[in-house]
């Protein structure tokens, strides 16, 4: 999928920045032209740098960066890449390497960092605020003014992630299959049930099994949003939902209660599924805290950030 705005003239040289912004579910990325106008926009498959520990993860990675160089370059050739990626933990040299190939550049005019750090950007400067960011997974996010990267929770979908898609598709699975092994057959009458059911192919547990433990987090993921479709209709998948906000807003109190006091933005795709997410976590902060919901794009602002030199020198969140 690609969008374009503003496309540059046939012959007029000009400094693009690349913003990318990978996630589990979906990989974004913009072109930025010289004072920040973004002028082509669009998306490949997701991807993380956790598949970097294997081959078969690392051919997919590569494959995906392949795709994106494609959409890219019809659009203009980029001067400097800013790139986040979820699970990203600093070894780049590989993926430097790689996006510097496909996209004719040298491997220092590209910048890797955390896909949650370009996510802050997009709402705050450092100092500013705190962002909570629910995704596949979840976390929370503080960039002091010295630069330096503050976490709470993001420790991955298997120790916690509370509130982000995963969590909200394996609480859902979860109440579905207890009630299937004390009333078998008790998902008829569920809505949430009959949704997650239609999603992943079928009432059996073969097909639950596969969906589960088959494919990667990201796909995973998006069984929030059958979720999410069910919740005016299912209690308990509105329950889901109101639960997934408190665990949102206790990334932002952990925050608060290290810093101290300041505005709270919610970000990311799984935090969007439903107004339910949102009025449970305002509802659990503190009734002075200035909440709202981000809507500037990730990759907006990392195109943005590569429209200005790069260190890579810095230290990964």
């Amino acid at each position: 999928m690609i969008h374009s705005q503003h496309a540059p003239e046939s012959g007029l040289a000009a400094e693009f920045g690349l913003g990318i912004d990978a996630g589990g579910t979906e990989t974004r990325w913009a072109l930025a032209a010289p004072g920040g106008a973004i002028v082509a926009e669009g998306s490949v498959d997701g991807l993380s740098a956790l598949q970097m520990g294997s081959q078969a993860g690392r051919d997919a990675v590569h494959a995906t960066f392949a795709r994106l160089a494609v959409a890219v370059l019809p659009h203009g050739a980029p001067a400097r890449v800013w790139a986040g990626l979820t699970g990203f933990g600093g070894d780049s040299e590989l993926l430097q390497r790689w996006l510097a190939e496909l996209l004719h550049l040298a491997p220092a005019a590209i910048h890797f960092c955390s896909d949650i750090e370009i996510a802050y950007r997009a709402s705050f400067d450092p100092g500013q605020g705190y962002l909570v960011y629910a995704g596949t997974g979840s976390i929370g996010a503080f960039i002091d003014t010295d630069g330096q990267f503050h976490r709470a929770g993001g420790r991955g979908v298997v120790l916690d992630d509370g509130g982000g898609g995963f969590w909200i598709a394996r609480e859902a699975m979860r109440h579905i299959w207890r009630n299937e092994d004390e009333r078998p057959g008790a998902w008829r009458t569920s809505p949430m049930a009959q949704a997650v059911f239609d999603y992943v192919g079928g009432a059996d547990w073969a097909y639950s099994r596969q969906f589960i433990y088959g494919q990667e987090r990201g796909a995973v993921g998006k069984l929030a949003l059958a979720v999410a479709a069910s919740a005016d209709r299912d209690p308990v998948a509105a329950g889901i939902l109101r639960e997934a906000g408190r665990e949102l807003a206790r990334l932002a109190r952990a925050l608060a209660e290290r810093f101290g006091p300041r505005p709270v933005a919610l970000s990311g795709r799984a935090a969007g599924l439903h107004p339910l997410i949102l009025e449970a976590m305002r509802a659990d902060l503190a009734p002075d805290t200035v909440l709202t919901q981000a809507t500037a794009g990730a990759h907006h602002a990392a195109a943005r950030l590569a429209l200005t030199p790069i260190n890579n020198n810095t230290n990964p969140p």
